[in-house]
């Protein structure tokens, strides 16, 4: 195919600030805001209309247990209580002041996305720019990143910081500064959800067993594993159902045609429950702005992340975020899916069945937590670039864990406050006192064990 030679342009310099983030998930807006609190001037930045990722345009409505696995200590605080407790007001999440059941806390994502622009607003030092794309980076003469090129309606312009966050998820800027990427061999499939009016069964109905009566007449239907809640302050059922095996989530036509199958999935989900139930009032409300993408490429840090070690408990001297959600792999070849819970048991399904229960520790053990290092978030070679979200660097067993966002919530909180120390000492991100990130994190509200 032949190539097209763009005449070259002179971009206009709109916004500087000492720190731009590129992304306004819940993890990139919490390090936007405490970096703001502790004084940094920052530019934020999302693609989407609204902030919030997969919590809100994903309508995944779910953060798990701020506690321990014995429930007697809470090791999660910071912005994640911060806006649990903003929800309370509204009424719109389920209780977290205990420890809940395995299910989790659940909000509404609506009312977390108005309390997110809340949230942003009040900090006089953060200037966003939404429905805003990142195109590319403009590196200085010793390789560090002097600005970004973006493009909105507006047209195309630069953004000059100091530090950068890539809090995108797919590590566009990442990619874009020639960060070592790894791509992994299996990499965990990405599901759409979708929210529904009169989600009410009969007794005795299986919603399992109804999709494999109607599969060869409706071979779209999902896999078989899904999952779901009521949502709070409304009437509306989340569920999250559908899975696009063997996705490439870094590349465009895969992620083109996962989006499509996706709602394909959903469609023939409606059409099975009308023609089963055709006297149930059962209605599709809401699909998400984007499918929930679990996996994609993992940056190279200048220390990866290993299960082993985190499940060990391992000495974590820069330790910034506490989890207890087991380890969660879903297979990319079919409909099975392993648990690795803290309580030291193991489980494989396959569909909504248990396949096979074993031991990962001995006998009467368990583990009360787990913990996540910065060093993760730290890409090698790149002196004034942080990643946090979903493309930090850590192996198979310890992403399976630390995916979810009530933990990733935590990482770009800590990362936030990097960045400001990268600014105050003039250092690069590879020479981050992580002494000092504890203490601000926890002077900030977050819970350093």
């Amino acid at each position: 195919m032949a190539d097209i030679l763009l005449p070259a342009e002179r971009i206009n310099v709109a916004a500087e600030a000492d720190l731009c983030v590129i992304g306004g998930s819940c993890t990139g807006v919490f390090a936007a805001v405490r970096a703001a609190r502790l004084g940094a001037k920052v530019i934020l930045l999302e693609r989407q209309n609204r902030f919030g990722g997969v919590a809100t345009l994903g309508l995944v409505g779910m953060w798990h247990t701020l506690y321990d696995t014995s429930g007697e200590q809470q090791i999660i605080a910071g912005l994640t209580f911060e806006m649990l407790e903003r929800l309370e007001k509204q009424n719109a999440v389920s209780a977290f002041r205990k420890p809940v059941p395995h299910y989790g806390i659940r909000f509404n994502p609506e009312i977390l996305t108005l309390e997110l622009d809340r949230l942003v607003q009040e900090q006089t030092k953060i200037r966003v720019f939404l429905n805003t794309f990142f195109s590319t980076s403009v590196a200085n003469p010793d390789g560090s990143i002097a600005a970004i090129i973006a493009e909105n309606k507006s047209g195309r312009f630069a953004i000059r910081a100091k530090v950068f966050i890539d809090a995108s998820g797919d590590g566009v800027l990442c990619k874009k500064a020639g960060v070592p990427m790894r791509r992994p061999q299996h990499p965990q499939p990405p599901t759409s959800c979708a929210r529904f009016s009169a989600w009410k069964f009969p007794d005795g109905f299986d919603l399992h067993a109804c999709m494999e009566k109607y599969r060869t007449e409706l071979p779209d239907l999902p896999c078989g594993y899904y999952w779901g809640m009521d949502m709070p302050a409304s009437t509306l059922f989340m569920l999250a159902g559908t899975r696009i095996l063997n996705c490439d989530c870094d590349d465009a036509d895969q992620i083109t045609d996962a989006e499509m199958e996706a709602r394909r999935q959903i469609r023939a989900l409606l059409v099975m429950l009308k023609k089963e139930l055709p006297e149930l009032p059962i209605a599709l409300e809401t699909l998400p702005s984007a499918i929930g993408i679990r996996e994609g490429l993992h940056i190279q840090s200048i220390a990866q992340l290993r299960g082993q070690d985190m499940l060990a408990l391992s000495p974590c001297p820069d330790a910034i975020a506490n989890g207890t959600y087991p380890v969660d792999i879903h297979n990319d070849q079919d409909n099975s899916i392993s648990f690795k819970s803290l309580d030291g048991n193991q489980r494989l399904y396959k569909g909504s069945k248990l396949v096979s229960t074993t031991r990962w520790l001995p006998d009467h053990q368990s583990l009360p937590y787990y913990q996540i290092p910065l060093r993760c978030h730290i890409p090698t070679g790149a002196s004034n670039l942080l990643a946090a979200g979903r493309m930090l660097d850590a192996d198979r067993d310890a992403f399976g864990a630390v995916r979810v966002m009530v933990n990733l919530n935590q990482c770009g909180e800590a990362v936030g406050v990097a960045a400001f120390q990268c600014l105050q000492q003039n250092r690069s991100v590879q020479k981050i006192d992580y002494r000092e990130t504890r203490s601000l994190l926890a002077k900030g509200g977050s819970i350093i064990l």
